[in-house]
This record gives structure tokens, C-alpha cells and sequence, in this order.
């Protein structure tokens, strides 16, 4: 009796563990609320595919317009100012008509949206470099450095941006003339876009980031000795994106729409370097002469594509808004 309860002593005991599998960064990005959130709302889905269009025909501008509007040996001056295909006088080989150059006006649309996108987003990205440098600057550091970068955005947004943007603009040109200013309108315009829009992030990114300075994570790191960089953007910007997300879904949108008012002010880009707002502006001498396709078309493709860059944000907004019950 004794030796079976020795023996049964000894006998190693073997457990047995259930082995978890710890779901991978695409399958928790595939169950999170933004998919989920996604997948219910129509209005988001058909926003993004008619957002993804516009940006592949414009970006494949080059191997899908019928013709290139900056091949001047191509243009025919005769064929200015033919209504679309389905007038009356219409040309089928201008599905769109053509402007007052005779330009294939769906090819100078396609060309110009890549213009006006590439602009947006050019300008989105200048602004949060600066806004979200100054941002973490002003909310980590305070004191002085606070004071003098926080005034500074104070006095900026106290002007509008078209503000800010014409007298920019009309300094650029008169300094340097108006064949350079044309000469290099895309790069101009990003930058006078993008210098006068960086305290929108700087203000929201400052605010988040005296939120998260005084928590838990953020003294540990000062404990183990880590420098002011490295944790403001290594541990306190990583937690500051959502806010940042959602004002570049309307900061870009913006910028399409201070692009299209500085062309049509003349501080924008040139006719021969089409932009859906010098279309406009070309066109709308013609609009009271019966040619209204010059303008009207292009401007209902900038209405299309700043709405349903808004609507792509204001569902963002509502995704990433923590006051928002997600249950």
C-alpha cells in the first residue's frame, strides 16, 4: 500500500496549457470600429469610392485623357469653345467640349484635379510638419516657448487664410515677376497654402499633448532617462493621431478650395498648367456668352470632390470621437 502511494508520488505530473492566439495588426485592424463602423455606413462608402476615382483618374491622367492639354501642338484653335457631345454642335471626340482654347476640357479637368490634388495634400503635409513641431513644442516644453508660439498662431488666425494667402501671393509675384511666379505656381502654392493653415494643427495638437504630459507612461520614461524628443515624439505624438487624422481630412479640402480662389484671383496656377480653379477661372468670361461648360463642369468637379473629402471627415470625426458611445 505504501509502495503504490510512493510510486504514484513520484510520477511526474504533466499540465497541459491552452495555447492563445494573439490576433495579428491586420486582423484587429479588420474587427476594429472604424471597419465596423465602415461597413454599416453607406454614405462613407460610396464618399471613399467616388474619392478613390477622382484620385486614379488623375493621377492616371497621362495614359487615360483623350489629349494633353500641354502639347500645344495638338491644340486647334478652331475647335474652341465646342459644347459637349450631347449638344447640339458637340464633337464626339470632346465627350466634355472644350474650352476657349480648343483643350479637350475632360483632359484639362483630368490633368487639373491631379493639380489641385497634388496641392491639397502637398499643403496638408507642410502644415502638419510645422503645426504638430510647434504643437509638442508649446505643450511639452511651456513657459516662454508656449507663450511665443502660441501668440504667434494667435496673430496668424486673426487674419483669414485667403487673407494671408493673397497678400503672400501678390508679394511672391511682384518680387520675382510673373513668368517666374508661374514658373514655379505648384511649389508657391504649397507653401503659401501650407504656411498659412499651421496653427489649426498647432492649437489641437498642443491641447492633446497637456493631456497626455502628466500621465503615467510619460514619467516613466522621464525616469529611465530618456530625452525630450524621444518622448515627445515617440510615446506623446503616437496618442495625439486621431485629432491630427481628422483635421487633414478637412485641412485638405481647404486647401483645394484656397487653390481655387487664389487662381481665380489671378495668384494661382496658370492657364497653360490647368488646375480645376484656373479652369474656372478661364471659363467664366465665356459663362455669359452661352459656353457655360468651361466653368460650370469644372466647378461641379470641385464641388464633388471637397464634399465627399468633408464627408470622409466629418465620418472620421464621429469614428474617432471618444465621447461617442461605440457599443
Amino acid at each position: 500500500m505504501s509502495q503504490s502511494n510512493t510510486q504514484s508520488s513520484n510520477t511526474p505530473v504533466t499540465l497541459k496549457t491552452s495555447s492563445i492566439a494573439v490576433p495579428g495588426r491586420w486582423q484587429r485592424f479588420r474587427e476594429s470600429y472604424l471597419v465596423y463602423s465602415f461597413k454599416r455606413d453607406w454614405m462613407a462608402q460610396a464618399c471613399l469610392l467616388v474619392f478613390i476615382a477622382m484620385v486614379l483618374g488623375a493621377f492616371l491622367a497621362p495614359w487615360i485623357a483623350p489629349a494633353d492639354p500641354y502639347d500645344l501642338a495638338s491644340i486647334d484653335i478652331m475647335n474652341s469653345e465646342l459644347p459637349p457631345a450631347w449638344m447640339a454642335g458637340g464633337d464626339p471626340a470632346f465627350l466634355l467640349g472644350t474650352d476657349a482654347q480648343g483643350r479637350d476640357l475632360l483632359s484639362t479637368i483630368l490633368y487639373g484635379t491631379r493639380v489641385s490634388l497634388l496641392i491639397g495634400f502637398g499643403a496638408v503635409i507642410l502644415q502638419a510638419l510645422l503645426g504638430v513641431t510647434f504643437g509638442l513644442l508649446a505643450g511639452y516644453l511651456g513657459g516662454r516657448i508656449d507663450a511665443f508660439l502660441m501668440r504667434m498662431a494667435d496673430i496668424q488666425l486673426s487674419f483669414s487664410t485667403l487673407m494671408v494667402a493673397i497678400v503672400v501671393g501678390a508679394i511672391i509675384k511682384a518680387t520675382f515677376g510673373g513668368a517666374a511666379f508661374s514658373d514655379y505656381a505648384l511649389i508657391l502654392l504649397i507653401l503659401i497654402i501650407g504656411l498659412a493653415e499651421w496653427p489649426q494643427y498647432a492649437r489641437t495638437v498642443r491641447a492633446s499633448v497637456l493631456a497626455e504630459k502628466n500621465k503615467e507612461y510619460v514619467d516613466a520614461a522621464r525616469v529611465m532617462g530618456f530625452r525630450s524628443r524621444r518622448i515627445m515624439f515617440r510615446h506623446i505624438l503616437p496618442n495625439t493621431l486621431s485629432p491630427i487624422f481628422v483635421i487633414s481630412t478637412v485641412q485638405i479640402a481647404n486647401a483645394i478650395i484656397s487653390e481655387a480662389a487664389l487662381s481665380f484671383l489671378g495668384l494661382g496656377m496658370p492657364e497653360t498648367q490647368p488646375s480645376l480653379g484656373s479652369l474656372i477661372k478661364s471659363g467664366f468670361d465665356y459663362l455669359q456668352s452661352g459656353s457655360w461648360w468651361i466653368t460650370l463642369i469644372p466647378g461641379g468637379v470641385l464641388i464633388v470632390l471637397v464634399l465627399v473629402i468633408n464627408l470622409l471627415g466629418d465620418w472620421l470625426r464621429d469614428v474617432m470621437n471618444p465621447r461617442l458611445y461605440k457599443g
